[in-house]
């Protein structure tokens, strides 16, 4: 049976969402990384996991009561070390904006008032941020999306998205490393392989990388399998 708890949390900063859930709210999506990070190494918590502005931790609350983990919790962020500047793991990801696997991108384009080919300078001409994954395995969402492409989610998800699709949505770009259901609209996918089951590290992006988009025609799509 759970503990009851002795009262509920109060700490700045730090909230009840469950009956073994806190949250800690961050400045950035970097610094909820490095947060995550340090309660992993700090703590007795059955899970952290890092969001856009949010940290999540569960803790056995059959050991411990609501207040006195988010007391725990507290200390362990006012004692994070200062973050300092670390080079994040850059990588180069080919995307095909071809029409079969970019279904969205004229409607897109046309709906913001510039050529498909204007789209796509303005996407490869930018470098993103990694904030972190999410929704399904391994999807990733990217920061740094040209304000000027800045469209909604579709009004009716699609049932199976590809893997290695690119979407856009709510200021953010969106890869999906496995098929899936998804509501982003696709502007384009990538041949490389963002999942290998049998690697030791089957995803391939992680919170904190930068990625740039290089645009590749269809018979480069068809020939290039390789992992990015």
């Amino acid at each position: 049976m759970p503990s009851k708890p002795d009262r509920l949390p109060t700490v700045p900063g730090v909230t009840t969402i469950g009956d073994d859930l806190l949250c800690v709210r961050s400045e950035d999506p970097a610094m909820a990384q490095h947060l995550a990070a340090h309660l992993r190494a700090t703590g007795p918590w059955r899970e952290v996991v890092a969001g856009i502005d949010s940290v999540v931790v569960q803790f056995d609350n059959t050991a411990l009561s609501a207040g006195t983990a988010a007391d725990a919790i507290a200390t362990a962020v006012a004692a994070a070390p200062e973050r300092g500047v670390i080079a994040a793991a850059a990588i180069e990801i080919p995307v095909c904006y071809d029409g079969d696997v970019g279904p969205d991108l004229l409607s897109v384009s046309t709906g913001l008032g510039i050529t498909p080919a204007e789209f796509i300078e303005r996407h490869t001409a930018r470098e993103y941020r990694v904030d972190m994954l999410g929704f399904t395995p391994g999807f990733a969402y990217l920061g740094g999306l040209d304000e000027r492409l800045n469209v909604p989610r579709l009004a009716a998800p699609r049932v199976r998205v590809e893997a290695g699709s690119v979407g856009i949505a709510g200021g953010r770009t969106g890869l999906y490393a496995l098929p899936g259901p998804g509501g982003w609209p696709i502007i384009g996918r990538t041949p490389c392989r963002l999942f290998d089951a049998g690697a030791d590290e089957p995803f391939v992006l992680k919170p904190g990388m930068t990625v740039r988009f290089r645009a590749i025609d269809a018979a480069a799509f068809a020939t290039d399998q390789s992992a990015p």
